[in-house]
Formats: C-alpha cells, sequence, structure tokens
C-alpha cells in the first residue's frame, strides 16, 4: 500500500488575529495525514503570531505539528511565503505545500480531494492543484457565491479568478485544466516549486503582494508543470481584495497592484505575444495611466519603481527565460482561454 504523502500547510499572516482561529481550526479538521502547519507573521500589529500560538495545543491534539514565526518587518506575502517554505523543508518537508490564506477555511475533505485529482493523471506532469472557492453569503443569507475556480488568462493580460462573484449553482462543475491557482488555498508539488525557483525562491519577493501566483503560475508552465481544478475540493474564502473595491483599499496595496501587473509582463511576454496582445493590452495600459492620472494619483510612484528597478527586473527576467522549457506558443494558448478538459 502506497504511504499517503505528507502535506505542509503554509499561511501568510499580516493582522490576521481575527481570522487565524477558525483558519487553524479548519487545519485541524482536515481528514489526511501526514500534516503540519507553518504560520509566518508580516510583523502584524495585532498579535497575529501570539493569536498563532494560541492553536498549537489544538493542532497537535489533532496531531499537526505548528511552527510560527513573526517577522520584523513586512516583508510581504511572496518573501514571507518563501521563508514558510523554508520552515517546512528538510528531512520530515512534506511532498504537498498548502498554500493559505488565514481568511480561507477549506472543508475537511479539501486535501484528499485535490490529491486524489492529481493521483488521478499519472500521465500528467501535475505541479498544482486548486479546488472549488467560494464567498459566504453577505449576513449568512442567501445563497454563496463563486469566489476562484482556478486562474485564467485574457488577452489583455489580465488574470481573473474564474467564476469570481457568479452563483453557486453548478457552473464549472468539471474537472479540468487551468491556467493558474489563486495562492488563497491551492495545493503545489514541492518539487514544481523547486523546479520552478528561481535562485532558490518559489515566489517572486519583487512582487511583494498580489499578483505573484500568477507570476508563479507562468514560470510552473515554462518549465512543463500542469495545474488542474477540482470541483469536488470546496473552502470558503473571504476575499478582501477586489476590483470593485479599488477605491476603498490602503493607498500601498493600490501601488503594488499596478506595479505588479506591468512586473509580470516584463518577466515574461515574449515578442511574438506582445504582437498578438498588444491592442488588448496597450488599451489596458492606457486604461489604467488614466485612472492613475484622474483618481488614484498616490500609485504614479509605481511607475518610478519600474524605472529605479530595470536593472533587477531585467535580470530576473533573463534567468526566467534561460530556463524555458517550453515553446513560448504553448502558453500562448492560454490567453482568451478559460480552461481545457483533461
Amino acid at each position: 500500500m502506497t504511504a499517503s504523502p505528507a502535506v505542509d500547510v503554509c499561511i501568510v499572516s499580516h493582522g490576521s488575529a481575527a481570522d487565524l482561529p477558525v483558519c487553524l481550526a479548519s487545519v485541524a479538521a482536515l481528514e489526511h495525514r501526514p500534516l503540519a502547519a507553518v504560520v509566518v507573521d508580516c510583523a502584524s500589529a495585532d498579535g497575529s503570531a501570539a493569536v498563532a500560538e494560541t492553536q498549537r495545543e489544538a493542532l497537535a491534539a489533532k496531531g499537526v505539528a505548528l511552527t510560527v514565526e513573526p517577522l520584523a518587518d513586512n516583508a510581504g506575502f511572496a518573501a514571507a511565503m518563501n521563508r514558510a517554505l523554508a520552515l517546512s523543508a528538510g528531512d520530515s518537508a512534506g511532498e504537498w505545500v498548502l498554500s493559505l490564506n488565514p481568511d480561507a477555511r477549506p472543508a475537511p475533505n479539501y486535501l484528499s480531494r485535490l490529491l486524489a485529482r492529481a493521483a488521478a493523471h499519472p500521465e500528467l506532469r501535475v505541479g498544482a492543484v486548486t479546488g472549488r472557492l467560494v464567498r459566504e453569503a453577505p449576513g449568512g443569507g442567501g445563497a454563496p457565491a463563486l469566489d476562484a475556480c482556478g486562474m485564467r488568462l485574457t488577452r489583455s493580460w489580465r488574470h481573473l479568478d474564474r467564476g469570481s462573484g457568479e452563483p453557486d449553482d453548478g457552473r464549472f462543475g468539471a474537472a479540468e485544466r487551468v491556467f493558474g491557482a489563486t495562492g488563497a488555498a491551492s495545493l503545489f508539488r514541492r518539487a514544481a516549486l523547486d523546479d520552478a525557483a528561481v535562485e532558490g525562491e518559489a515566489f517572486d519577493p519583487l512582487f511583494h503582494s498580489f499578483r505573484e501566483d500568477a507570476e508563479l503560475a507562468f514560470r510552473l508552465r515554462e518549465r512543463g508543470w500542469e495545474v488542474l481544478y477540482e470541483p469536488a475540493a470546496r473552502a470558503v474564502h473571504r476575499r478582501w481584495s477586489l476590483p470593485e473595491r479599488r477605491r476603498s483599499l490602503p493607498p500601498e496595496v493600490n501601488r503594488h497592484s499596478l506595479k505588479n501587473r506591468y512586473l509580470l509582463r516584463l518577466h515574461h511576454q515574449t515578442a511574438a505575444n506582445l504582437r498578438r496582445t498588444l491592442p488588448w493590452a496597450l488599451g489596458r495600459d492606457l486604461a489604467a495611466l488614466a485612472w492613475v492620472l484622474a483618481a488614484e494619483r498616490s500609485s504614479l510612484p509605481a511607475y518610478g519603481w519600474l524605472w529605479r528597478h530595470r536593472r533587477e527586473i531585467l535580470a530576473r527576467r533573463r534567468a526566467i527565460q534561460a530556463r524555458r522549457t517550453v515553446p513560448a506558443r504553448e502558453l500562448d494558448r492560454w490567453f482568451g482561454c478559460s480552461g481545457m478538459p483533461l
């Protein structure tokens, strides 16, 4: 009998004291074993790290070892997740890593269903599997809405969560190949993260926060790894960063979001793709610039950041492109494609 693969749950927290008890309780309730959990806290002012520590005994009672590390500074999601991966490495490292946001609550069978989907396709080089993320209805009433059913790309270089905001009425009910997986609650094969890493970093710290999961999806696919969607694996996600809430988000969040949209293309766009997507991408760029000039001038420094860091960005692009093993035309098929059948 084949032993169950070990899984490490990696959580990055920042101002998450209210969410961590429920999130870690859902980790303890996961059916799959062996299981371990790591929480890396980004200098929270609300005692998030201490709150995570209070859950240690409850997790241990369920056979889940917990590691908590507070950082002195808010290093951002990408750098903190890299630290969580490092803390979970070693002789007891899990074959798989579940990236989990503090505001996400996977169902008890979430991991089991994701692992079963990966095991069902030995013909594929499965690097990640993601499930059906849903949002709770406001006030607990009414039908829930979908949050993410995998990630898709548009011709304007937007990466969108499939089904975001749509009714949870059975749509996206088939298992599929998808472009990428949201970092909120997705399972990654550790070997795939190691293989796609640049200078030992699975997540790009230049991104700090937001779009880092899309950037990782590009590197996974450029190295020949597949990403699958399993609709029977469900998790609740209370997403707070949505496009329609942009005006109410902190200026730093919006600056990173704007900066990272260009950083993604600077790292991965090819000349052929530029020609194919230019009308859509240019239109989006001009609309973004107009928006920033008219209504969000606090994001203007994002353009200056890209210029000041141009040498570092280009050096990383060269490193990424030098490691590509899949022809660019294979990735181009995902632009405008929601999903592909298994």
